[in-house]
Order: structure tokens, then sequence, then C-alpha cells
């Protein structure tokens, strides 16, 4: 079986998670229902946005663009793992495969994209708040997000059409529960030097730039609110940041589990369990983080609720 004379798999066997099989029903349950809650938590963040013209402003402009990036994340790999589960079935096919690395990293890296915009969004609230709305203008929210999207999706093709040029020969059995990148790269028997090169490129363009974006923005920001120690504009700027500070902790803090901690003899058994982490349980997390600790967003749920009451 061979591929346009390149690659000898036309299907690849996913291991899945190391769950003991008495367990898999528990499993497949509370995943279903993170998954669930997932597109639900992120989809009423979209419609509050939607519906609430107090909330048409950059700060969730972006937020509605992470929150749909966050549905698609979690859909390109927590389906087909539910379906494995329920079905004890562990194949994917080649096409299915590429298609999976393909869109996961190209959403992971919007994701980091819409965290940076979103951060450059609170600078300039915080620190140029008087040239606030002529800054952070429609037309440079607008672009941002594209910015974003062409980025996102040039670095992910880069690294699909490198492994579309991959061999595997022989084992094709991938310890994992989604088509990872780096879990496919080690089954290859072609020289990956080139993968590598472009994954270290790219990482340090699409995750570490972006991220020191981040740092430097909330250090002025940092620097702003000292320079006006009152007790009333720190409580504002927590208010304002904290949502975004606790996302972007929980975006960061598992690529730096799943990359930079050393590796040890259950590696692969740590990867796949950060992976469920960043993958599935931070874009659940987000909508509860930005609902429960943004006044804006409370009081938008609370007036569609009254709404909904007034109409009844």
């Amino acid at each position: 079986m061979k591929r346009d004379n390149q690659s000898s798999a036309t299907e690849f066997l996913l291991l899945g998670l190391p769950i003991r099989p008495e367990k898999q029903g528990l499993f497949y349950t509370l995943f279903l229902g993170m998954y669930l809650t997932t597109v639900l938590g992120n989809l009423l963040i979209i419609l509050l946005i939607r519906l609430d013209s107090r909330l048409h402003t950059p700060m969730y402009f972006f937020l509605s663009h992470l929150a749909f990036t966050d549905i698609s994340l979690t859909s390109v790999t927590a389906p087909k793992m539910l379906f494995n589960m329920q079905t004890h079935r562990q194949s994917i096919s080649y096409a299915g495969c590429v298609s999976q690395v393909y869109f996961f990293l190209m959403l992971a890296c919007l994701d980091s994209l819409l965290l940076t915009s979103m951060a450059y969004d609170r600078y300039v609230a915080i620190c140029h708040p008087l040239h606030y709305i002529t800054i952070m203008s429609r037309s440079l929210c607008f672009l941002l997000v594209m910015v974003s999207w062409v980025l996102s999706s040039a670095g992910a093709l880069s690294h699909t059409l490198l492994l579309a040029r991959v061999s595997f020969y022989g084992d094709n059995i991938v310890p994992h529960f989604f088509c990872d990148l780096a879990a496919l790269l080690k089954l290859s028997s072609s020289d990956i030097t080139l993968n590598e090169l472009v994954i270290f490129t790219e990482g340090v363009a699409s995750i570490a730039l972006p991220f020191m974006c981040i740092v430097v923005s909330y250090v002025r920001i940092g620097a702003t609110i000292l320079r006006v120690p009152s007790t009333k504009g720190i409580c504002k700027a927590l208010s304002t940041c904290g949502s975004h500070l606790s996302v972007v902790s929980l975006y960061y803090g598992t690529i730096t589990a799943l990359y930079f901690f050393p590796s040890s003899s259950n590696s692969n058994e740590k990867n796949v369990i950060v992976s469920v982490l960043y993958s599935l349980v931070t874009p659940m997390l987000n909508p509860f983080i930005y609902s429960l600790r943004n006044r804006d967003m409370k009081g938008a749920l609370v007036n569609i609720l009254n709404r909904g009451t007034l109409s009844h």
C-alpha cells in the first residue's frame, strides 16, 4: 500500500489515552461532557457579544474570535477521540491524519496570536486611554485578526506540506489520541532535519515571540499602574486584565509543560496527558474564566436572562 510512491502508510493507529479498559466508559462520559461544555460555553460567549451592544468593543471582538477558535481546536481532536473510545477502533486514514495536523497547528497558532492582540488592546486601554478609540479602530482590529488567520494558515500549511514528503515504512502506531506532528515524525523513515528546523523556527515565531510581546505589554501596564498607585486604578486594571492573564497562564503554562520540561522515561504518557489539558481542558475553562471574572460578561448574561424572563 503506497501513497504516491512516498509512503507505505494509508492509515495510522492511534493508541489513545493511557486508560485502563474497565474505565473507558467513565472517561468517555467525562470527555463527552467536557467537549459539550466547551462548545456550549464558547457559543454562549459569542452569542452574548453578538446580542449586547455594550460588548461591541475591540476586546470582545477578539474574544469572540478566541471563543470560535477554542470550539474549532477542540473539535479537531475530541470527536475522533470519542468515536474511537466508543467503537474501540483506533484507525485514522492518512488524509484524516494530515488534516488533523494542519487544523490543530493552525488553530493553536491562531490562539497564540489572538491572545497577543488582546494583550495589545489591554496595553492601549490602560497606558494610552485618551487615544484608545483612535488607536484601536475597527480597521486595525479587523487587520489584526486577518493577519493572525493568514500567518496561522501559512505556518500550518508549511508543516503539512513538509509532512506530506515524509515516508512511513513499517511502524504506523501513533502513541497519542490524535495525529500529533512530533509523534508522527518519530515514526518517519525519512530525513526530518528540515521538518525539525521549520518546527523550531515557527515555534519561535508563533509561540515565543507572541509570548514575549504579551510579557512586554503587561510590564508596561504594571509600570503605568505603579506610577498612579490608587486602589481604584489597581482594581480597575485587575478587572480589565485578570481574565486575559488567567487564559494566557493556562495556554502558555500547558505549552511550557509539554515542550520545555525535561523528558522522562514515560514522556509519551506525559505528552498525551498535557495535550489533553491543552486541547480539551483549557478551551473548556476559558468561558468560565471570562464569565466569572469579567463584570461586563456577567452583566450581559443577566440582561439576556432578564429579557427572556420578561418576554415570558
